[in-house]
Order: structure tokens, then sequence, then C-alpha cells
């Protein structure tokens, strides 16, 4: 395990279920209620500490079909390929072989593999619509044990299809009132659509814009907590504030804890063999036990 990343119980956790993946486990869905919240940037965080606990590959896959923005800016680029050279692929062809991928996906700085969106619209390249993406998307399950979408903002029907269908829906929020507001009606929404199962399985990402968030929002994302699975709050980082390529050693070790207990409550929801963990202490076993408290601003 890195040693940045500390050695708490949610660390092993994580390592722990990170092996027992089973292969093609259904994909990671990253949404939100509003746009401009840190969507992108909370798939790439998350998707650096999933790839440096699993075994083989992560893959994360830019669904906005944005011409700007996005993953492209939070991954190390060494080609300028992108989700439209996957999706063509796939009708020549119809798979994704080994090659493609190596040419096609981006790397992050912990090993995350990531199809970013396009930024070209010609008659020859353009952003993929929602549902080439996800062919795409399940084209690379066969390949990699995880996959992450940056999907769009949830007020499109194809998005609350993805939501519906995910074992952890993951709603990101900037740490304002408004927007913990928005995600608060988002979920109620969710729930008033018949999608109950969705709304009480769901994550939600509170990402500080500031480095001691007001006490009105504290409030609102204690009410946050009241209508979802669980709350995991990011303290402001002045790293993941640029638009950079995610570095999990240039984050403050406040963020790092937050990630890594992102990544404990969405991967303690999804399906595990016990047999892939190996050797693995009994006693890392199981469903995640209660989150341990941490001493950083949010808590105050």
């Amino acid at each position: 395990m890195p040693r940045e990343l500390g050695d708490g119980p949610s660390l092993r956790r994580v390592w722990l279920r990170a092996a027992s993946l089973p292969p093609g486990s259904p994909p990671v869905v990253v949404s939100s209620a509003d746009g401009g919240v840190g969507r992108s940037t909370i798939v790439a965080a998350l998707g650096a500490i999933v790839a440096a606990a699993m075994p083989r590959p992560v893959a994360a896959v830019d669904a906005t079909a944005r011409g700007w923005g996005g993953l492209e800016h939070r991954v190390l680029r060494h080609s300028d390929a992108s989700v439209w050279d996957l999706h063509t692929r796939l009708l020549q062809a119809g798979h994704l072989d080994a090659a493609t991928l190596d040419a096609v996906m981006q790397r992050g700085t912990s090993g995350l593999h990531t199809a970013v969106g396009e930024v070209v619209r010609m008659p020859v390249r353009r952003p993929t619509v929602l549902v080439e993406t996800l062919r795409v998307v399940e084209a690379l399950r066969g390949s990699y044990p995880l996959v992450l979408i940056d999907a769009p903002v949830a007020d499109v029907a194809g998005v609350w299809r993805l939501l519906a269908g995910g074992v952890c829906p993951v709603l990101v929020a900037r740490a304002g009132v408004d927007s913990v507001q928005h995600t608060m009606r988002l979920v109620a929404q969710l729930r008033a659509g018949g999608l109950h199962d969705a709304a009480a399985r769901t994550v939600a990402v509170v990402v500080a814009t500031t480095p001691r968030p007001a006490r009105d929002v504290r409030a609102a994302v204690r009410q946050l907590g009241g209508s979802v699975a669980r709350v995991v709050r990011v303290p402001f980082d002045a790293h993941l504030a640029r638009a950079e390529p995610v570095d999990l050693s240039r984050m403050r070790r406040p963020v790092r804890v937050a990630l890594v207990e992102l990544a404990d409550a969405v991967l303690g929801a999804w399906p595990a063999d016990p047999d892939l963990a190996g050797d693995a202490p009994a006693d890392y076993r199981g469903d995640p036990v209660a989150r341990e408290r941490r001493g950083d601003e949010w808590s105050r």
C-alpha cells in the first residue's frame, strides 16, 4: 500500500475489496445535480486510489459529451486519442483489443487508464453521445475489472437509468448551500420517480472550495446525510483546484484520507469474490464497518 495513504482500517478494507472484485464488475457511475462541481476531478482522484489498490488496471471513461474540460485535464496524455477512437474501432471490429487500448487509453499517475472526451467537432471526429459511450463502457468491461463513468449532469433520462442500475451511485456536490440543496432535491426526485433503491444506495461527495466551509454549509451537509447512504466530505486542496493531472502524492493528507473513505464506501457496495483476495487476513474480510473519524476542518 502506498505510504502516503496511511495504514488505517479503511485503507486495508479498500485493498482487500479491490483484490477480491471479480472481472467485469458493474461500472461506478459518477454524476451530479449541477455542473462545475468537480465531478471529473473526483472521478480521476477516486480512480487513482482504486487503480493503486487493484492488481489489474482500472479504467475511467468521460461520458459527458463536452468538447472541453473533463478528464482530459486530469490525466497524463500521451496522444490525442479519445473515446471517439474507441467508438469507431468498436464499430469496425466489434471489440476492443489490447493494441487499441494501449494506443487510446491515457494513463494517470497511479496507473488509471482513461478514455478522455473528444474535443474536436468535425465531420470525421466529434464527442460521442451517451449511448455510444455506454457501448464503449460495455466493451471495456471485458478488459478491466472496474470502470468509472464520468457521467453528465443528472437531468436527462439516460443518466437516471445509469443511476438506477448502479450498485453504488455517486453524486458530487460543491460545498455550497445551493449545490448541496440541489443534490438533496435530485435524491428526492429519484425517490419520487420510483428509484427508492438507487437513492438509498447513493454516496454523496461534497467538495470544499475554501479551506473553511461556512457553518450553513456544514449544516446543509448534515441534512444531506439523512437522505443518502453516506456522505464523504473532501477538504479543500489547491492541487485538486487546479486543472492538472491528479497526483496522490501532491494532495494534503486529509484529502487523501477522504478519498480512501470514498473508495471504501464505493467498493464496499460491490459484489466481491473472497477467493480472489488470496491470503489477506481474515479480519479484513466482509462488509466495511463504521468509518473512523477524521480530524479535519469538516468536523469542527
